[in-house]
C-alpha cells in the first residue's frame, strides 16, 4: 500500500493540470469568438429575427380581445386600486388605477367610468397623474424605437 499514495498524488496533479488546461482552452476560444466582428453581427441579426416587429408588438399591446395576459393584468390593477382605496390608501390606489389606465385600450371611456365611480379628490389625483402616464408611454415607445434602430 505505500505505493498507492504517490500514485493518487500523481493522478490528482494530472487532473488539476487537465482542468486548468481545459479552462484556459475555454477562455481562449471565448475571447477569440467575442473579438470576431462577424460574431457581433450574427448575434445582432439573430436577436433581430427573434424580436417581433414594432407593429406586431403594438397590435398585441392594444388588442385586448386577443391578449388575455394584458386583460388579466388590467383587471388585476383595477382590483388592486379598488382594494387600496377601500383601505383608505388613496396614493397607492391612484397608482394602480393609473397603471390600469395606461394598459387600457380605451382610456377615455375608462376615465368616464372613473369620474362617476371614484370620489372627486381621488379622481383629481388620477387626473394629475395623466401627464406622467403619457411621459412614461412616450419613453417606452422611444426606447423600443431605439432598440430597433440600434445597430449594436
Amino acid at each position: 500500500m505505500p505505493c498507492v499514495r504517490p500514485l493518487f498524488g500523481l493522478l490528482a496533479a494530472l487532473a488539476a493540470c487537465g482542468a486548468v488546461a481545459f479552462l484556459c482552452y475555454c477562455v481562449y476560444f471565448d475571447r477569440k469568438r467575442r473579438g470576431d466582428p462577424a460574431f457581433k453581427r450574427r448575434l445582432r441579426d439573430k436577436r433581430r429575427v427573434q424580436r417581433p416587429s414594432a407593429e406586431e408588438r403594438g397590435s398585441q399591446l392594444w388588442d385586448l380581445a386577443t391578449n388575455e395576459k394584458l386583460q388579466e393584468r388590467f383587471l388585476q390593477e383595477v382590483q388592486m386600486g379598488e382594494l387600496w382605496l377601500s383601505r383608505g390608501e388613496c396614493r397607492m390606489g391612484v397608482e394602480h388605477l393609473s397603471n390600469a389606465l395606461s394598459m387600457c385600450g380605451q382610456p377615455q371611456e375608462l376615465l368616464k367610468v372613473f369620474k362617476h365611480t371614484l370620489p372627486p379628490q381621488v379622481f383629481a389625483m388620477l387626473l394629475q397623474k395623466i401627464p406622467f402616464i403619457c411621459q412614461q408611454f412616450e419613453a417606452d415607445m422611444n426606447e423600443q424605437e431605439y432598440l430597433e434602430d440600434d445597430p449594436d
